[in-house]
């Protein structure tokens, strides 16, 4: 659709930046010599597409939205000698110029059957979950739930504790002899729940990226760490082998 295709251009190349007004109905009613519906179609794909968003009120219209893409290093909490999770993820958004905040949560839950047999325990075993609900600029950009069994709960009690842990939570379990020594992850685009849709306050249209990745032990599966990512302002990377050796040729990027 030209009118689409023009104005998702202008905002690509910035002459449309956050915060400014895409012309109104009548006016692209009169630019393209088209009808008021076919303003609206075309309005509504940009709104989908997360580029926009209808602001009410006589100040309101159809403004552009401020578009942040976070580049999330899958592996780096991982590494050995590397931050914990929730300095890795702070250090990062503040390498690409952006403000980190996050919200943290503690709730005892029933597993489901999917995430029971990823942890290896019974259908509606105890665990404790973990949440982080992370900001990127104040605007939500992905919601962390790591599902730890309650027997490990049980010998690392810090698991059950209502703030978040100094150190990380890996770096923990590797302290009372729980090191992960190995990670699959899974990727998977999808539409939002209207519980992911509302916490990530996204536009109508837009996808989550749904990160899973479950940590074993040596000897045992002790968390799953499942996280929707706000589809319009994430990309996920996962580095494989030495960080170091790639950073030489990533200029762009913090050494991981």
């Amino acid at each position: 659709m030209k009118i689409a295709n023009e104005l998702r251009e202008k905002i690509r190349n910035g002459e449309l930046r956050a915060g400014d007004r895409l012309p109104t109905e009548p006016q692209l009613q009169e630019q393209y010599n088209v009808s008021r519906n076919t303003v609206r179609l075309a309005t509504a794909q940009l709104v989908n597409e997360g580029l926009v968003e209808s602001v009410p009120g006589r100040s309101g219209g159809i403004v552009v939205r401020e578009r942040v893409t976070l580049t999330f290093h899958a592996s780096r909490a991982e590494f050995p000698g590397g931050y914990a999770e929730t300095d890795a993820w702070r250090s990062e958004v503040a390498v690409q110029g952006h403000d980190a905040s996050q919200e943290f949560e503690l709730r005892i839950e029933a597993l489901s059957a999917e995430l029971a047999q990823r942890l290896g325990v019974g259908v509606d075993s105890p665990a404790a979950v973990r949440r982080c609900i992370r900001f990127v600029n104040g605007q939500p950009s992905s919601v962390q739930d790591t599902y730890y069994p309650m027997d490990l709960c049980n010998e690392v009690p810090e698991l059950l504790s209502p703030k978040d842990i100094a150190q990380g939570t890996t770096a923990l379990l590797a302290e009372r002899g729980h090191q992960q020594v190995a990670f699959e992850d899974e990727i998977i685009a999808r539409m939002p729940t209207p519980a992911e849709a509302k916490m990530l306050d996204l536009a109508a249209g837009t996808p989550v990226l749904l990160y899973i990745r479950t940590g074993f032990s040596a000897d045992r599966a002790v968390r799953v760490s499942v996280t929707p990512f706000a589809g319009d302002r994430n990309r996920i990377v996962n580095t494989l082998g030495d960080a170091d050796v790639i950073a030489k040729f990533r200029d762009r990027e913090e050494p991981a």
